[in-house]
């Protein structure tokens, strides 16, 4: 299937596209940077191989899906998309109408500058209006406070703390429960006008 012609869903400044087994290259690049894999769960590098056995897991798998991340460059001497990053939704609830999202921003160039927001706020309005969830609802460690602020300008609210839930650099650290409603999420949109209902 040509570029063109895939499924994607435009925010302000990314797209997410269906993830290509031609993007695994840069997750092992980026998942080798400590600095990224300082706010996931993982907590060491992976090879080609054990990406490519997750990719294939997730092709079969009917609650998760994953997309890549394209930023969309100003300069026009650049092309118009690079590949940043990827997000998406796992353990979705079908019965229960909610799913678990996470984001992974891999080009540390592109930290700092609302794309990692931009594609939040893209993916989570694809599961309130195309996925049609009631609820989405996400971790994240304390320490990563650029992270939380993120979250919270999408309309996420703390739900609660898991206290010392992860080992990382010789101490504990709590992880924070973040979620969204529907209703809470329209509310965030009237008020910021940053997506049409």
């Amino acid at each position: 299937m040509a570029a063109e012609a895939e499924v994607m869903i435009l925010g302000k400044r990314v797209r997410l596209r269906p993830l290509g087994r031609a993007d695994l290259p840069r997750f092992v690049q980026w998942i080798a940077d400590p600095e990224v894999r300082a706010c996931l769960a993982l907590y060491r590098p992976l090879s080609l191989e054990q990406e490519e056995s997750w990719y294939e897991r997730n092709l079969e798998a009917g609650d998760t899906q994953s997309w890549a991340i394209d930023a969309l460059h100003a300069e026009s001497s650049a092309p118009l998309w690079e590949h940043i990053g990827v997000c998406g939704y796992h353990a979705i609830d079908w019965r229960n109408r909610s799913g678990e999202v996470g984001i992974i921003v891999g080009a540390r160039e592109y930290w700092g500058r609302g794309f990692g927001t931009d594609a939040m706020q893209t993916l989570v309005n694809w599961g309130f209006k195309t996925l049609n969830l009631n609820r989405v609802h996400l971790h994240v460690y304390a320490d990563n406070l650029r992270a939380i602020r993120s979250y919270e300008k999408v309309g996420f609210r703390t739900e609660g703390r898991m206290r010392q839930a992860n080992f990382y650099n010789g101490a504990y650290r709590d992880a924070v429960v973040m979620g969204v409603l529907r209703e809470e999420w329209h509310t965030t949109l009237n008020e910021a006008a940053e997506f049409p209902l």
